[in-house]
């Protein structure tokens, strides 16, 4: 799919939905110490709540009796489940998603979507045209304040950047031959690459996803790898080594040959990413399990493209079933045995949005599905060291 992301409509960017979430929590009353208690005990009791009182705290730093906060995520720095230099999780796999959200309230509306699923993302999904960043506008600013400002907080970014102009003329929109032909380097590339350089940690970047639903309108699939060697090769020459490059398809099995055609090769990619949902009315499809959203796709994609790069479900989600109110839930109950069966599958990015038309609503409809996506997060398979 090609889902709804601000700016894709020529019409004003920015414009995605408050997602709600229950306000301040209270910090939970500590009990007293008991002064009868010798001075070391008390120390020791005290030294406990607080540990006990920072443990439930989510990611603003407040302590919770109305909900559970975001956890903490676990420290295994230097050991056998670290990360690798290219962000691969060795002994599970990332949880992510994307949160809908303003420029100016991405880490708020992230930490609303941290707070119903009682833990921390470890990957936060966001996208940027490629348009100048001139004045206020920060749509084709890669790193954004509010980017930065979620990244420290012990979070990883996966950035969408997108060979397009939200809200410009014709004459605007990037082709990929104009990016591959370096017409783009001073203006944008050159720009945005400096800028994730200068920031210093590592971003997973992605060009065009859902490439294979982009031709011809932006070029043919060799001008679109023409145009993902030069962006790699050029932020290369500029010393960025902080990019793990990622490639997102459709996953579309009938777009088979224009996925094959469209692989950059092995040498420009880090990850392969797919997008798969349980769409049902929305498509009038039938109802598809997680596993049936997935199996297929990942099996083509082993065969056909890599046995061997880590996988990202980059996007993946359920519509909702309004005559059996538990389906969705049934649905995201799922998720971690599956994940734990798709050889090489390191991330899961839950689409916590819509897709344009009737019945397309893919966000978690209501408590219930809240419970299970919570539950199934809650695995330790989805839950990795950062460092």
């Amino acid at each position: 799919m090609t889902p709804p992301r601000p700016g894709h409509d020529p019409g004003p960017v920015g414009t995605l939905p408050v997602h709600r979430h229950r306000g301040p929590r209270r910090p939970p009353r500590r009990p007293a110490v008991p002064r009868r208690l010798p001075l070391v005990v008390a120390l020791v009791l005290c030294a406990a709540l607080t540990a006990a009182f920072l443990l439930k705290s989510g990611p603003d730093g407040d302590g919770a009796d109305d909900e559970p906060a975001a956890g903490v995520r676990p420290t295994t720095i230097g050991g056998p489940c670290a990360p690798t230099d290219l962000l691969v999780p060795p002994c599970g796999a990332w949880f992510g998603a994307f949160v809908p959200h303003e420029k100016s309230d991405l880490a708020e509306k992230v930490r609303g979507y941290e707070r119903r699923i009682g833990r921390k993302l470890d990957v936060v999904y966001t996208y940027h045209d490629m348009s100048r960043v001139e004045g206020t506008r920060l749509e084709g600013q890669l790193i954004t304040p509010q980017e930065r400002k979620v990244a420290a907080d012990d979070r990883l970014l996966l950035l969408s950047w997108e060979s397009k102009w939200w809200g410009g003329t014709a004459a605007q929109q990037p082709t990929w031959r104009q990016i591959a032909d370096g017409d783009l380097d001073a203006s944008v590339i050159d720009v945005q690459a400096r800028r994730v350089k200068e920031f210093g940690q590592k971003v997973f970047l992605s060009f065009d996803l859902e490439m294979d639903t982009r031709t011809p309108a932006s070029g043919t699939p060799e001008e679109y790898v023409r145009a993902y060697r030069h962006l790699h090769d050029r932020f290369r020459e500029l010393g960025v080594t902080n990019v793990v490059w990622t490639w997102i398809t459709t996953g579309y099995l009938e777009h088979a040959d224009l996925m094959k055609r469209m692989y950059p090769g092995d040498a420009y990619v880090d990850w392969i990413a797919y997008n798969q949902y349980n769409y049902y009315r929305c498509h009038q499809a039938e109802w598809l399990s997680f596993a049936e959203t997935q199996r297929a796709t990942h099996a083509w994609i082993r065969a056909h493209i890599s046995d061997d790069k880590p996988l990202m479900l980059s996007e993946f989600g359920s519509a909702d079933d309004p005559t059996r109110p538990d389906r969705q839930a049934e649905w995201y109950a799922g998720v971690p045995a599956v994940l734990k069966s798709l050889t090489g599958v390191k991330a899961a990015l839950q689409w916590n949005y819509r897709d344009p038309g009737p019945h397309c609503d893919l966000a978690v409809a209501g408590d219930r599905a809240w419970r299970s996506l919570r539950g199934s997060v809650a695995d330790p398979y989805l839950n990795q060291p950062l460092r």
